[in-house]
């Protein structure tokens, strides 16, 4: 029923762009230096782990790359970085809005004959489902750059094995995959979070309770939702 008001044609197209691009720059935009950092640490743990742990001589050197490659746009660029985004963004959304419900700023809002859940999480959900994409495809890089830094500075594999590694047996259907992924989890991750900020009764306390039922609800739901379209994708 909330996501019914929310989905509604916004009153003036002109503000709901206005908006959206706010909330782009404010939910996706300053989400960047996040991912890059979490991105190239994990890759680079991921590299150290499969070359210390494939150590059969019947296994071929170049199978670091490949693993690592499999690792990140299968399961972390999309799953994993989506539920550390819903600590980030989920509890942002949902502390906004919740303290727009206890200072009585939505109530204004509906009082001036405007619908409220249209006007203030319609351009949260679309900015964030329309910028989570680059987000998904930048975690997929800078992980692999991360391991090519392991390769590159260490002794522990050579560059030419990491990246032809990288290079052997690629689907593209597991960067779509991962794409696809990525935008239903920020649909529950805005969506959610709205949600419980939208519907939050108190004062500051129970703002922060909110925040965190969001998050917690939300992660709870990516890894379901996790679960049933690697079901449906790879089957």
């Amino acid at each position: 029923m909330f996501m019914m008001q929310v989905f509604r044609t916004p009153d003036k197209w002109k503000v709901f762009f206005q908006r959206l691009v706010s909330e782009i720059s404010k939910l996706g935009v300053d989400s960047i230096p996040l991912v890059i950092i979490i991105s190239l640490f994990i890759g680079a743990v991921i590299t150290i782990q499969m070359t210390i742990n494939i150590v059969s001589p019947l296994i071929p050197s170049y199978s670091t790359g490949l693993a690592t490659r499999e690792i990140l746009l299968l399961e972390f660029s999309s799953s994993m970085m989506c539920l550390i985004l819903a600590g980030k963004v989920g509890s942002n959304i949902a502390s906004e809005i919740g303290t727009m419900r206890v200072t009585e700023q939505i109530d204004a809002i509906d009082i001036m004959g405007i619908n409220s859940a249209n006007f203030i999480v319609l351009p949260k959900v679309v900015g964030f489902v329309l910028f989570v994409p680059v987000l998904c495809v930048l975690s997929m890089f800078m992980g692999l750059v991360g391991g090519w830094f392991i390769a590159r500075f260490t002794t522990m594999i050579s560059v030419e094995n990491y990246v032809f590694g990288i290079q052997s047996f690629f689907n593209e259907w597991y960067v779509w995959y991962g794409i696809i992924k990525t935008l239903v989890f920020a649909y529950i991750i805005a969506s959610v979070a709205a949600y419980y900020g939208y519907y939050v009764k108190g004062g500051s306390l129970e703002v922060g309770q909110a925040s965190t039922k969001a998050v917690v609800s939300s992660s709870i739901l990516i890894l379901l939702a996790d679960v049933i379209l690697t079901k449906l994708l790879l089957q």
